[in-house]
């Protein structure tokens, strides 16, 4: 019998997780927020394959219905994802050089 239960263990791994993320993207230089965006949203495409793995292998109805939320919201985040990415895109742009005014 383990002196600690997996639950502890688990438990310390989340919260180190949410440790190390908050201060990895905090202390990311504003240039490089464009390909952290994409990186996550490839990893959120991953996390939609996973997830529909997990619900077509589970045999209960719980089971099922969190599959299927886990794949709608990873869904919803990559979606999100790519319209920031688009949007962070087009600043870089370089707009279009104003109509030259006619005078009357």
């Amino acid at each position: 019998m383990d002196m600690i239960s997996d639950g502890i263990y688990n438990l310390i791994i989340f919260v180190l997780a949410i440790y190390v993320g908050y201060h990895v993207v905090w202390n990311v230089t504003p240039a490089l927020h464009t390909p952290l965006m994409a990186v996550t949203n490839a990893i959120s495409a991953i996390v939609i394959v996973g997830a529909m793995l997990a619900a077509a292998l589970t045999v209960t109805p719980l089971g099922k219905a969190m599959g299927t939320l886990a794949v709608a919201l990873a869904a919803v985040n990559v979606f999100g994802g790519f319209l920031v990415t688009r949007r962070m895109l087009e600043m870089f742009k370089k707009k279009a050089p104003k109509a030259a005014v006619e005078k009357h």
